[in-house]
């Protein structure tokens, strides 16, 4: 993936996510000025300062806590190799400014809804989160050098903004674990996805399912990319399309991969169930292999799958 500096102020609006708050003052983007309140080694107490956020915690964990000290948010993947590469990095330096900020990483895979509130396209996705408000910070996998100095960079706006306090460690220390190495037969497609270059993952992805059609983890990937590419561009009317017309089926399957993409899974799930049921011949089995992709994205033994799959065996017969 190629690093570049993420520098879109006001392209991520967290409110939808947030509770109304009475914070006072959004804090200005990082400028030009020179690094400062950089780390300390070995100050503070000893401890982790990584939390694992998802969206039932997003509000204590990120916005609550970004009241009185930075957050630092990490968009990542494990299908990512960059994201595999800068999660231990950013783990490392929340270790060393002991304090000066937590480091909150999203799993983009597991907390979709959050992913797409925030916008992200590619990952890994680094912003900071101050008083509530987003500061963007960076996009791509950097070096330790680098990630540094925004980090510094973003003690500067957080003080001048205020925001002095330090927070306590989070847990115990963490043993380093070695990551599992990424297979390298998804290499191709899975450098592509984070490249942002969704037709040519897609057509990794098939190449991948030509050789070997029942890959259950290339036919995973292949659904997901083709559901963020189907609702990069969704029409404003499409959802009273779908409620005008329960047998439009275009409608109907675009907006359950909207809903899909904003954590409802089972809306979506039912959504199709039903225009199944309302539909015959070709477009109904249009709606049906369109479920079966979906239920590719969230995973075969995942509990909504397995009920909705019994549902949809229902409803076909």
């Amino acid at each position: 993936m190629s690093q570049s500096n993420f520098s879109r102020p006001g392209a991520i609006d967290l409110s939808s996510l947030r509770k109304p708050a009475g914070a006072p003052g959004a804090p200005a983007a990082p400028g030009g000025g020179a690094p400062g309140g950089g780390a300390s080694a070995g100050a503070g107490p000893a401890g982790s300062y990584v939390l694992n956020v998802s969206e039932p915690t997003f509000q204590s964990d990120v916005i609550e806590r970004s009241l009185q000290v930075p957050v630092v948010v990490e968009f990542w993947s494990p299908r990512s190799q960059g994201s595999i590469a800068l999660g231990p990095v950013l783990a490392q330096l929340s270790t060393e400014y002991a304090g000066k900020f937590v480091l909150a990483r999203i799993d983009i895979d597991a907390n979709p809804q959050l992913a797409q509130a925030v916008g992200v396209q590619t990952v890994p996705l680094v912003i900071a989160v101050l008083r509530g408000q987003v500061v963007p910070l960076f996009q791509g996998a950097l070096g330790e050098p680098e990630a540094r100095q925004y980090l510094d960079q973003l003690m500067t706006v957080a003080v001048a903004n205020g925001i002095t306090g330090r927070a306590e460690p989070v847990g115990a220390a963490a043993e380093p674990v070695e990551e599992e190495a990424p297979n390298p037969r998804y290499e191709k497609a899975e450098n592509a996805v984070g490249a942002g270059d969704l037709d040519g993952a897609i057509a990794a992805y098939e190449e991948l399912l030509k050789e070997t059609p029942n890959d259950a983890e290339a036919k995973s990937g292949l659904a997901r990319v083709q559901l963020v590419k189907r609702t990069q561009d969704v029409p404003a009317d499409v959802r009273t399309r779908a409620a005008d017309n329960p047998t439009d089926v275009e409608a109907q399957m675009l907006v359950a991969d909207v809903d899909l993409m904003g954590g409802h899974v089972d809306d979506a799930f039912a959504r199709l169930i039903s225009t199944v049921q309302a539909t015959a011949g070709d477009e109904r089995d249009a709606v049906r292999v369109h479920l079966l992709e979906l239920f590719d994205v969230v995973g075969a033994d995942d509990e909504r799958v397995v009920k909705a799959r019994r549902r949809l065996m229902a409803a076909l017969f």
